[in-house]
């Protein structure tokens, strides 16, 4: 048997829902609208305490348009049943008598629950979610820094092509700085090798040893290039930019993934799960 005989089933949009009453499969009056807001959701909230059995709320899974609506009922301590999409529909043709051209709406949202009743499950911990968002951040955030490195390859290649061989990989930290440096061919040859040694030096992680055998190396790619633009064009300023963007992104990355890893801790072993089959952060 049922925990509760009336039924709240609410069709969201991005906007505002629609919200029909269902009380032993006898919809209870016209459907009403509401706001996807706080004064929608207290109109929502007024409705449902006319009741004295306590109802469940129904309502499909509509991406961030529905999430208002959820934390509501969270807040409230508000029983209620998240439908995915894809499930309401085949729950409709399986359980409802319908036109194959009617919608999952309000009404039906309802009479599903009472028809096929589905199990209640305890509202996931909001760290689930915060972690879901902290995780399309962190694509975001990878996805950027593949663009920035693109136009930095781009770029290079009208000022200082060979330098992109000076490291066994042209990417990281200390190729950035490096590149910052000698953005242009025309930047190393201006100096002498005592000047240029020091520079390398100031990078973190490149030792004095190091530091002279990259001069040497930045030297022989630097005479070996015919820039087309020259050391005052916008190109090198653009790739100053690159490069400062890059140091931007990496450092909000490692942030985000300090983030993931400490949520994931304090939530149980299936966050932490969740987190390690994220691309490039499972460092546990």
């Amino acid at each position: 048997m049922m925990e509760s005989q009336i039924i709240f089933g609410i069709d969201v949009s991005s906007k505002s829902s629609t919200v029909c009453v269902v009380n032993d499969r006898i919809k209870q009056g016209e459907s009403f609208r509401i706001s996807n807001d706080s004064f929608g959701y207290q109109k929502l909230y007024e409705q449902l305490n006319q009741y004295l059995i306590t109802p469940l709320v129904v309502f499909e899974a509509t991406g961030v348009y529905s999430l208002s609506l959820q934390a509501f009922l969270e807040d409230y301590h508000i029983k209620y049943l998240k439908l995915n999409p894809l499930k309401a529909k085949k729950l409709m043709d399986n359980n409802l008598r319908h036109n194959k051209t009617d919608k999952v709406d309000a009404y039906r949202l309802a009479l599903i629950q009472f028809n096929a009743p589905q199990k209640l499950r305890d509202p996931q911990p909001r760290e689930y979610h915060e972690l879901q968002n902290a995780s399309r951040y962190y694509e975001e955030l990878t996805r950027s820094i593949v663009t920035t490195k693109n136009q930095l390859h781009r770029n290079l290649q009208s000022t200082f092509p060979q330098i992109e061989e000076i490291l066994s990989h042209p990417s990281g930290r200390i190729y950035w700085a490096l590149v910052s440096l000698f953005p242009h061919a025309g930047y190393v040859l201006e100096k002498n090798e005592t000047q240029v040694t020091q520079m390398l030096n100031s990078i973190s992680g490149i030792g004095q040893q190091r530091a002279r055998y990259l001069t040497t190396r930045l030297y022989a790619f630097a005479r070996e290039a015919y820039p087309y633009d020259s050391k005052d064009s916008i190109i090198v300023r653009a790739i100053q930019r690159n490069i400062s963007n890059l140091f931007s992104l990496q450092q909000e990355r490692d942030y985000v993934i300090n983030y993931m890893e400490k949520l994931a801790k304090a939530v149980n072993a299936r966050a932490l799960s969740i987190y390690l089959s994220i691309p490039g952060v499972a460092r546990i």
